[in-house]
């Protein structure tokens, strides 16, 4: 059967807030509340039991002294003493602490003697009565003081009346608070020995527990040098060794994980370095060689057609010289895409903005460029990087995005040099387009890692794409 929504719920939050108390606090609440548990059960047994005693205790002693009352007064009722017999009355109330009231009644209900000083109740005559066949009768009366056993007691039959008795259940109640007091002190003193006992046995039994979750904590921190005490205990000892030479071969794992990533990045940096040193080579023969050459071409043709009078050779020599132009200004743009002499000679800043220019220029797409690098130069190596980055990621605008605007934001804030470039493009499912597959995309996080920086893209499919890039700034001041 399904519980009700609020006690699910109900049960959920205590639950939630048993979970996060330590181990310790519930191991000891645990104890404590099968303590208070047991005592309080206990208690309320005993009281019950001895209460119940007690009324039939109590029950037996008020027919006992109502008959032995009956029995004294016969003979002074039939003398008709009624001097003794009130003398009577008053010394049974007198030697029994329980006699709240004693009276006797005449065979019409007269009342013979009685011990009330300030006069007769006379509701008393109504609330019990005995049949002369009875041998007595006894009735429970609530008043303000408590509980009264009223017992009646015929007197010879009946003939000579009837002995009638009240006991207070005072004495009774007293003796059970006396005896409650007891058993809670009892619970407490328990109670008390229970905290300690607990509290030293959950010191001893999570100890190592604690000492287990305080090495995991700082192992998965990457402190693989702490280790676990060991205990006497054979099987916790055991249990740490274990643990210390699980923690020591983690130990060895990362620091061989360690090298190998030192080894990759080093090596990462030499083939970056090296495609940097060709593309900055390659580019340097196109200019000083190739561009030459071609310039050499340009001019000998010119020259031809000069000296040519056939009118369709001088056509032909023009289209030529046209083609070696075109191809001249095509090298051109190669070599400074290869390495932008700019970037080398003024900075980033110089060398983004004729970036994004010729980027404007030959996509016909809008280009939102905002740059606050300051009039310092950077090192060059993060120069570089941000340079291919950015032009990485419009090179993937241009290919896959289909944007009708682009933004690029380059910025020094807090000792870091931060790069967003986004578009409003058809986008792409980020999660999974950054493995090796898409080469552009991890080249560019590469060369961010490389200088201790990281690269997050943002991107969903309709939704444009946000490349963010953040490289710290060695010495930079906040």
């Amino acid at each position: 059967m399904m519980l009700p929504v609020v006690v699910r719920r109900f049960l959920g939050r205590v639950w939630d807030v048993i979970s996060a108390v330590s181990v310790r606090a519930k191991i000891l609440g645990l104890a404590l509340g099968l303590v208070l548990v047991l005592g309080a059960g206990i208690t309320v047994q005993v009281r019950d039991s001895l209460a119940a005693i007690m009324q039939e205790q109590l029950d037996d002693e008020s027919t006992t002294t109502a008959r032995d009352l009956a029995a004294r007064t016969t003979d002074l009722i039939l003398l008709n003493d009624l001097v003794n017999l009130q003398k009577l009355l008053l010394e049974t109330q007198a030697n029994n602490p329980d006699v709240r009231y004693a009276f006797v009644l005449d065979a019409e209900g007269q009342v013979l003697a009685h011990t009330f000083g300030s006069g007769f109740p006379l509701g008393l005559l109504e609330s019990n009565t005995v049949r002369p066949d009875d041998h007595h009768n006894t009735v429970v009366l609530q008043t303000d003081d408590g509980l009264i056993w009223d017992t009646a007691v015929p007197i010879f039959n009946g003939r000579a009346g009837i002995a009638r008795i009240g006991l207070s259940d005072a004495r009774l109640r007293q003796s059970i608070q006396v005896v409650t007091g007891q058993i809670a002190l009892t619970v407490a003193l328990v109670l008390a020995l229970g905290v300690l006992v607990a509290t030293t046995l959950t010191w001893v039994l999570t100890r190592p527990i604690l000492e287990l979750v305080r090495v995991t904590r700082a192992v998965s921190n990457g402190d693989f040098s702490v280790r676990v005490k060991r205990w006497a205990d054979d099987e916790i000892g055991d249990l740490a060794d274990a643990f210390n030479d699980m923690t020591a071969e983690l130990a060895r794992t990362d620091e061989i994980r360690s090298e190998r990533e030192q080894l990759r990045r080093q090596l990462l940096e030499r083939v970056i370095a090296t495609q940097e040193d060709e593309r900055k080579r390659i580019a340097r023969e196109l200019h000083d060689s190739t561009s030459q050459n071609l310039t050499s071409l340009m001019v000998g043709i010119k020259t031809m057609s000069a000296t040519c009078k056939d009118p369709v050779m001088q056509s032909e020599a023009d289209k030529l010289r046209n083609v070696a132009a075109q191809t001249l200004d095509e090298i051109h743009n190669i070599s400074m895409r290869l390495r932008p002499r700019v970037l080398d000679d003024i900075g980033l800043s110089a060398a983004l903005e004729k970036l994004v220019s010729e980027w404007q220029a030959r996509y016909k797409t809008p280009i939102d460029l905002l740059l606050q690098c300051g009039p310092q130069r950077m090192p060059a190596e993060i120069e570089t990087a941000i340079y291919r980055i950015v032009q990485e990621a419009l090179t993937n605008i241009a290919r896959h995005a289909s944007a009708r605007a682009v933004s690029v934001l380059v910025e020094e804030r807090n000792g870091h040099l931060l790069t967003v470039v986004e578009d409003d493009g058809r986008g792409f499912d980020s999660a999974g387009k950054t493995g090796d597959g898409h080469l552009g995309l991890v080249g560019m996080r590469e060369r961010a890692e490389l200088l201790d920086g990281r690269l997050t893209i943002e991107s969903s499919p309709e939704s444009g794409t946000s490349i963010y890039v953040e490289i710290p700034l060695k010495g930079a001041v906040s």
